[in-house]
Parts: C-alpha cells; sequence; structure tokens
C-alpha cells in the first residue's frame, strides 16, 4: 500500500524516499523479501497523481526485473459505492481497508498486506508465506506478523500501533489502536502521560488474508460511509480486523517476529533508516546494488 498522503513527513513523497546505499527504496527491500519468501505476484496499491513518478521510481523497474506479475490498483477518495458522495470537506482517502478494496478485481489468491514505507524485515515474510501456504483453502483464517513494540518505535516523534492481546495458541482477541506512543527512558510512554508495555506484540499493518476478505470490506464500507463520522474517520484494516475477531467471524493467529522495523515516518527518520540498512548490507544480509 502506497496510497498514503503521509502528513508527518513533509513534503515529498515518503514512499518514494531513497534510503538504501544504491538509492533503493524501502519498498524495493520488501519485495526482495517477499519474492524470496516465495510470493509471486505484486500489487501496488497507488494514488493515481502520483503513478507516473512511482513507476519511474520503482514500479518499471520491478517489472522489468522481478520474475513475478505485477499489477496496480489506484484508491480513490472518490471511488465509492453507488449511492454515497465524498463528504464536504474530505480531502484524504478512506484508510487501509479502502486501499485493500481497491484491488479486488486483482486479487484472486491468499495474498500478504504491507506499507510501502515500511522495513519489515525477512523473517516476517516467510512466516505469512508459510501460513498461507500450509492453510490454503480454508476461508476467514487469517494471520499477522506481531512486532515487539519496543523494536517498532521512532526516535523522532510518536507513532501509532495496534496493540495486541492474544489466547493460550496467539490467536489474537483484540487489537487496540493506540496513538501517540513514544519511545522513553524506560522502554515506551504514551505522549499525553500513561504506560504502554514496551514489550508488548503490536500490528505493523502487515496481514496474511484469503480473497473473500475483500468481500468482507466492501460490506463493511458501506455501513462505514453511513457513520455520523464518516467526514473524518477512516476504514483501517486493524480496526475492521478487530471487529471481526470479536464477533466471531475470523481467526487471526499472530506470527512473533523479532526483527526491528524502521520507517520514514518523520523526515527525520531518512538518515536513521539508511544507515540502518548501511548496516544490513555490511553484515551481509543484502547485496549491494539490490538488483
Amino acid at each position: 500500500m502506497a496510497a498514503g498522503l503521509g502528513s508527518r513527513f513533509g513534503k515529498g513523497i515518503k514512499q518514494l524516499t531513497p534510503v538504501g546505499p544504491n538509492g533503493e527504496l524501502i519498498i524495493d527491500y520488501s519485495i526482495h523479501d517477499a519474492i524470496e519468501a516465495g510470493f509471486d505476484k505484486i500489487v501496488f496499491i497507488i494514488r493515481k497523481d502520483i503513478e507516473e513518478a512511482f513507476k519511474e521510481a520503482i514500479g518499471d523497474r520491478i517489472a522489468q526485473s522481478a520474475d513475478c506479475e505485477v499489477a496496480y490498483a489506484f484508491q480513490e477518495i472518490s471511488d465509492l459505492p453507488d449511492g454515497f458522495s465524498v463528504p464536504d470537506g474530505r480531502t484524504k482517502p478512506w484508510g487501509t481497508g479502502q486501499a485493500v478494496l481497491a484491488a479486488k478485481e486483482l486479487i484472486r489468491e491468499p495474498f500478504c498486506v504491507i506499507n510501502a514505507d515500511d522495513y519489515y524485515g525477512k523473517e516476517a515474510f516467510v512466516k505469512i508465506h508459510d501460513f498461507l501456504v500450509t492453510h490454503a483453502g480454508e476461508q476467514h483464517r487469517y494471520c499477522m506478523a506481531g512486532f515487539i513494540l519496543a523494536n517498532t518505535l521512532s526516535e523522532n516523534g510518536s507513532v501509532t500501533r495496534g496493540i495486541c492481546e492474544v489466547d493460550e495458541e496467539n490467536h489474537l482477541r483484540t487489537v487496540k489502536e493506540t496513538y501517540k506512543i513514544i519511545k522513553t527512558d524506560t522502554g515506551a510512554g504514551i505522549e499525553d502521560g500513561g504506560a504502554v508495555d514496551a514489550g508488548a506484540h503490536v500490528s505493523m499493518n502487515m496481514w496474511g488474508l484469503t480473497p473473500e476478505f475483500t468481500e468482507i470490506l466492501e460490506a463493511g464500507f458501506v455501513r462505514f460511509l453511513q457513520r455520523d463520522d464518516a467526514q473524518t474517520a477512516e476504514y483501517l484494516l486493524p480496526v475492521i480486523i478487530d471487529s471481526l475477531i470479536r464477533d466471531g467471524s475470523v481467526t487471526v493467529e499472530m506470527l512473533e517476529t523479532r526483527d526491528k522495523w524502521f520507517g520514514v515516518t518523520y523526515a527525520q527518520d531518512r538518515q536513521f533508516v539508511r544507515d540502518s540498512f548501511q548496516k544490513l548490507v555490511d553484515a551481509g544480509v543484502y547485496r549491494s546494488p539490490l538488483t
């Protein structure tokens, strides 16, 4: 998913920010890791207004070099079900739920959802791919990469994370969107006050799902648009999936990963991300140039 506006990042398209030693983008590494894990199709979900820049920065290159199918879906604020229109004052897309829904016609197989501006590491792709293969043909049985909160914090400001509660079989019970989480001397806290467990598992919007999930999204989007707060609210995957878990519609297994997340939430994150990729290259985790 690469259609977000990135209001905290500042000028420029954060998904297209070079961070690797040879100008690689974060999504370059994610695509590399996904293909290495066994995925064989890429669907870029972008805004129409960044199509040219996106294809120039990465899309055309991936289509030429990657041994897999490449397709595009476009998330637009005006792409609404019949009978609905964009509320006055609404300027941003409707959130990650609508993003995946935009790719509905392209999704015919189990799939993994990721953010284009987040680095997830190799382990999570392998675990999600293996889960989807193992449970192929099973509907409403999903998975999620569970990161350790302390491994997902920014040095440069607060972040939003879906804090997870799991049962004894590692199935999600709840995913609670928690805002303004900051790094502290003792681990983690809430910017406006309050404690949060730095060792908690969190969602980084990396899900293993099956095609019928798009039908669930489609029906749920209509209900979402009927809400009184639809002008400003977002149709978000963690919130949607949490609701499905609570009513017993689906099961979601949390697959723990100890890899360290990093991303460009803020413009100041860029140098840290560049340094982090350089360390991974120096350690032999990635070759340079990547392709």
